[in-house]
C-alpha cells in the first residue's frame, strides 16, 4: 500500500494531507524518513511524531432512536426489551451514553471502542442535548438553578454548569457535558419537579432529526459524520 494511503486509512487525514506530513518529516517508516512514493508492507512500522499508527478496522456506526421501555443492557436476563435485542444485529456493538428505561431518543451505537472511550470520558466535556417535559410549570428561576449546577444529595455531587432554555409552559431544552446516572431526573427532583418526558436529541454533532427515524428505528451514520466525530474527539490526531 502506498504510504499516503496507509496514513489516510489510519483515520488521521486525507491523502493530500498525508503527503504534507511526509514532506514535513513527521512520518517515519521503520525508523527512517521515507520518500513520498514509499510503499508499506505487512511487517513495516509507520510512526507519526514518534507514535505508531495503524489502519482503522472496519466498524459499524448507527444512530438508533431508543423507545421508552427499552433497556440499555446486555447482561440482564430478566429484561424484556433490550437495545441489542431490539436491533437484532449480529455484531458486538454497544452504546455511547446510556438512556434509562423511561427515557427515549438518540443512542450512538458502534463497535469502535476507541470512539466510545473518547466520547464517554468526562474530562472531554462532550455535549449531549435533551428535550424535557415536567409535571409543573418551568420558571426562569428553575432554569437559572439548573444552569448553574445542582447539588445531588444522594450522590454527594454538584453537577457541572450547563445550558438550559425554556421552550414551553412545562418544557425546556438542556445541554449537558457529563453523564451522571439519571442526571436530569435527579436535578429536577432536587428542584422540586418530576420529569414526565425525557428525549435525547443530540450527541456531539449527531442529531436525531438528521435522520427520518421513528422510535425503534435506526440509520447508518455516514463516513463524513464519523470523520467529524473523530476530529471532535481528537482521535484523528492519534
Amino acid at each position: 500500500m502506498r504510504l499516503n494511503k496507509y496514513i489516510s486509512s489510519c483515520g488521521i487525514c486525507s491523502r493530500r494531507e498525508a503527503d504534507k506530513l511526509i514532506s514535513d518529516g513527521r512520518i517515519m517508516l521503520n525508523g527512517s524518513i521515507p520518500s513520498a512514493g514509499a510503499d508499506v508492507g505487512d511487517t513495516d512500522t509507520v510512526t507519526l511524531d514518534g507514535k505508531r499508527i495503524v489502519p482503522r478496522e472496519s466498524h459499524t456506526y448507527i444512530a438508533y432512536y431508543k423507545p421508552v421501555g427499552v433497556i440499555c443492557t446486555k447482561n440482564d436476563p430478566h429484561a424484556k426489551r433490550t437495545v441489542t435485542g431490539e436491533l437484532g444485529l449480529n455484531k458486538n456493538i454497544t452504546y455511547a451514553g446510556r438512556l434509562d428505561k423511561d427515557s427515549e431518543g438518540l443512542l450512538l451505537m458502534t463497535d469502535d471502542g476507541y470512539l466510545i472511550d473518547a466520547m464517554m470520558k468526562s474530562k472531554n466535556a462532550h455535549e449531549k442535548e435533551y428535550e424535557v417535559t415536567l409535571d409543573r410549570p418551568v420558571t426562569q428561576d428553575f432554569i437559572r438553578d439548573l444552569s448553574k449546577g445542582v447539588y445531588l444529595k444522594d450522590l454527594d455531587r454538584t453537577t457541572r454548569p450547563c445550558k438550559a432554555r425554556k421552550t414551553g409552559d412545562r418544557s425546556f431544552d438542556i445541554i449537558l457535558t457529563q453523564g451522571l446516572n439519571r442526571q436530569i431526573r435527579r436535578m429536577c427532583h432536587e428542584l422540586g419537579a418530576q420529569v414526565e418526558r425525557l428525549k435525547r436529541i443530540r450527541v456531539l454533532t449527531v442529531r436525531l432529526d438528521d435522520y427520518d427515524l421513528k422510535p425503534g428505528g435506526y440509520a447508518v451514520i455516514s463516513d463524513d459524520k464519523v470523520k467529524e466525530l473523530y476530529r471532535i474527539t481528537g482521535l484523528d490526531t492519534k
